[in-house]
């Protein structure tokens, strides 16, 4: 995505390469985010994990607790995304 180059998001995104822990994420995220924020977006990561290991639709939402335009947003991402999902999940290499 274009938007996602701009330098405001830069800033935010090289504060978090500044992250040298789980602790220092924990802090950090709890300072920036609310609990709902870090809620959806841990769940998300959950979805593509789930979804990467072959589980249907059905499966993911009842693993997860997502509902399935959840899980459809975040197949999307992992079918024509920018590769984020993978990176995090280990399995892409850049």
């Amino acid at each position: 995505m274009d938007n996602f180059s701009l330098e405001m998001f830069d800033n935010f995104f090289e504060a978090v390469l500044r992250l040298r822990s789980i602790e220092d994420a924990r802090r950090f995220f709890e300072d920036v985010c609310t609990v709902k924020e870090l809620e959806a977006m841990s769940q998300r990561v959950k979805v593509a994990s789930l979804l990467r290991a072959g589980r249907n639709y059905q499966e993911v939402s009842r693993e997860s607790g997502a509902s399935t335009a959840t899980i459809s947003r975040v197949n999307k991402c992992l079918m024509y995304g920018s590769g984020g999902y993978d990176l995090v999940l280990g399995e892409k290499e850049e």
